[in-house]
């Protein structure tokens, strides 16, 4: 993939309009969102559509979000916009909310895994919002890298995952949120959060004046999936993983030793201080103890182990209360 560099305060317009015209006649575009890196395709184009399965290995029960510049645009893309839709857009959009609604017909099934619903969100970043504003078609793009495996909050994450794949790169820095968004279902009587992410659902809930349903099972084996992200093992490091308890050096030191082995080297990813001796073998990353502040950093230090050749990745657990939710929900599939 070849990559062109964007300032994200200024899009070069140039720019801009080079990477919409790919989209539009069924090119791959990746492009940084304030969650992740997106690899975009023409989302009224099947075969486009097509092209990022086929890039990415995902498997076609796996839907793809579509991202549009604005509500009226969402709403061109949906048959049923109801009041729950309206409050939640207006509250958060552009940003890290996809709402999952009944689709129009102008949508191929291959964007939906084949289900009559849509996931659809205005991500919150300039150079996306540009993009699909000169695009002028709605952009179907999941995260921009192999299935299942890290997703991309770099340009060069993108670069290395998905080297072989015939397509162009807005390289516009780091994403600030760094984890996918959250996504609602809106299709029933109920809202039903399907994945945490960005927002959160104390704040969704405060807007809606209701608690959302949990979706206990959102597909089993190759059943169609209402939501990305779904799978038991995703967002994964080729590295394995092992949580351990928050503050429990024992725990971590006892780990740590099982892991152990001639030439082997073993990632920490901590926001505790152990003060432990771990050795030269030991690769440890730090990161913040706020929940916000954890997500943003989170997927970059797993591509920073997993760059630094370990075998393993030791990871503490996060805190067990509403605001690291979607942390959580990254690190039990990373670690399934």
């Amino acid at each position: 993939m070849r990559v062109f560099a964007v300032d994200p305060t200024n899009p070069d317009p140039e720019t801009i309009a080079d990477a919409a015209a790919r989209l539009r006649v069924g090119e791959l575009v990746a492009f940084p969102t304030e969650t992740v890196y997106g690899l975009g395709a023409n989302a009224l184009d099947a075969a486009a559509v097509e092209r990022i399965y086929a890039a990415k290995g995902r498997p076609s029960y796996n839907p793809v979000i579509v991202h549009v510049p604005h509500t009226d645009a969402a709403r061109r893309v949906v048959t049923s916009w109801p009041q729950s839709a309206a409050k939640l857009a207006a509250a958060f959009w552009p940003g890290p909310l996809t709402l999952v609604l009944p689709k129009s017909s102008d949508i191929p099934d291959a964007v939906s895994a084949g289900l009559p619903l849509i996931g659809v969100r205005v991500p919150a970043h300039p150079i996306a919002l540009a993009l699909l504003r000169a695009a002028r078609v709605p952009v179907a793009a999941p995260s921009a890298n192999k299935s299942n495996q890290l997703s991309p909050t770099m340009a060069e994450h993108v670069v290395r995952g998905l080297a072989d794949v015939d397509g162009v790169i807005l390289d516009g820095g780091p994403c600030a949120v760094g984890i996918e968004s959250t996504v609602i279902d809106l299709s029933g009587d109920v809202p039903m959060l399907l994945r945490p992410g960005g927002v959160s659902i104390a704040a969704l809930e405060s807007v809606l004046g209701v608690r959302l349903q949990r979706a206990a099972s959102i597909g089993l084996a190759d059943a169609a999936r209402r939501s990305p992200g779904a799978l038991d093992r995703h967002y994964a490091p080729r590295a394995r993983v092992r949580m351990v308890a928050a503050g429990d050096a024992v725990a971590l030191a006892t780990t740590i030793d099982a892991l152990r082995s001639d030439g082997v080297r073993i990632g920490l990813l901590a926001y505790s201080d152990f003060d432990l001796p771990f050795g030269e073998d030991v690769v440890v990353r730090m990161l913040p103890t706020r929940a916000e502040s954890y997500a943003s950093a989170l997927f970059a230090a797993l591509h920073e182990l997993d760059d630094a050749g370990v075998s393993a990745i030791v990871v503490e657990t996060v805190p067990d209360i509403p605001i690291w939710d979607a942390v959580r929900d990254r690190l039990k599939r990373a670690a399934g």
